[in-house]
C-alpha cells in the first residue's frame, strides 16, 4: 500500500479522474490518505479521517511513508481553529493560507513538516471553542457542493468540520452521519449540538443541520444560516415555507 499527504491549502477530491468531474469533497492541508489506484495524472485515494474515496491530481500532494502514515493514525495531528491560519513555506519563501480544520502534521514547536518541506506557522494556531461558537463562525459561508471551509461548504461538510473541531470525527455524507450516534426520539429532547437529518419523498437522507437553542437550526442551504425548526422540519422565514422535512435526530456527544 502507498500513502500520501496534502501539502497544499485546499485540494479538490473528485468523483472521477478528470478536472471536469464533480468535486465530492476537499482535502485540507496535512490530511493523509491511502492510495489505491494510479493513472498518468490522477491518484485514487481513501482519506484517513473518514474513509472517503475519490480522485486527486498527482501534482496536488506529496508521498508519505508507511511508518509516517501509521504515526499520524496513532497520534492525530493538532488542528488549526481559525478561519485562516498562515503558514510560511520555507523552501520557496511563500505563504499559504490554511483553512480551519487543517492538520499540522509532524508539528515541532511552530513548524509543521510535510515530506521534505517545512512550514512555519505564523501567529497563534487557536484552540477549541464551544460548539455553538464554532458553528456560528461559518454563518454566511456560501454553499459549495463538496466544500469544507469558510470559503464554501455543503451541509454535511459543515457538520463534519464543526464536529472535528470539537474533537469528534464523523463520516462525510449526511446519510452516513445519520447511521452513527444515539437516536434522539423527539425534537423536544434535542440538545445544542445534536444533528437533525432531513429526507426526500423517497425517504433518502439528503440534508443535515446542527441544532441550536430555542428551536433554531444552523445549516448550509444557499449559505450557512440559522432557521427555525419544528416537528415538521425547517421553516425558512426568507422563503416563507418549509424547505426540509425532518427525518431523525442523532446525538454524538
Amino acid at each position: 500500500m502507498e500513502y500520501g499527504i496534502c501539502n497544499l491549502a485546499i485540494v479538490p477530491l473528485r468523483a472521477e479522474p478528470s478536472d471536469r468531474s464533480e468535486m465530492i469533497s476537499q482535502l485540507l492541508f496535512g490530511e493523509a490518505f491511502e492510495i489505491t489506484e494510479w493513472t498518468n495524472k490522477w491518484a485514487k485515494i481513501t482519506m484517513a479521517i473518514d474513509g472517503y474515496s475519490g480522485w486527486v491530481d498527482r501534482l496536488q500532494f506529496t508521498m508519505l511513508g508507511h511508518m509516517a502514515y501509521k504515526s499520524l493514525l496513532q497520534k492525530p495531528a493538532k488542528l488549526t481553529y481559525r478561519p485562516v491560519t498562515q503558514a510560511w513555506k520555507i523552501i520557496d519563501n511563500s505563504v499559504i493560507f490554511l483553512a480551519a480544520g487543517s492538520s499540522l502534521a509532524f508539528l515541532e514547536g511552530t513548524s509543521s513538516f510535510i515530506g521534505n518541506q517545512k512550514f512555519e506557522i505564523i501567529g497563534e494556531i487557536g484552540e477549541k471553542d464551544h460548539i455553538a461558537n464554532i458553528a456560528k463562525s461559518y454563518l454566511n459561508t456560501p454553499y459549495l457542493w463538496g466544500g469544507r471551509t469558510h470559503f464554501g461548504i455543503d451541509c454535511s461538510g459543515l457538520s463534519q468540520v464543526v464536529y472535528r473541531l470539537c474533537g469528534k470525527n464523523i463520516p462525510r455524507d449526511a446519510y452516513l452521519q445519520a447511521e452513527y450516534g444515539q437516536e434522539v426520539s423527539t425534537l423536544s429532547k434535542a440538545k445544542l449540538g445534536d444533528l437533525a437529518f432531513f429526507d426526500n419523498e423517497e425517504g433518502r437522507i439528503t440534508h443535515v443541520g446542527i441544532i441550536l437553542n430555542h428551536g433554531q437550526i444552523l445549516h448550509a442551504s444557499g449559505k450557512v444560516k440559522i432557521d427555525r425548526i419544528d416537528d415538521e422540519g425547517i421553516y425558512s422565514e426568507e422563503q416563507k415555507r418549509y424547505t426540509h422535512k425532518l427525518s431523525t435526530l442523532r446525538r454524538y456527544f
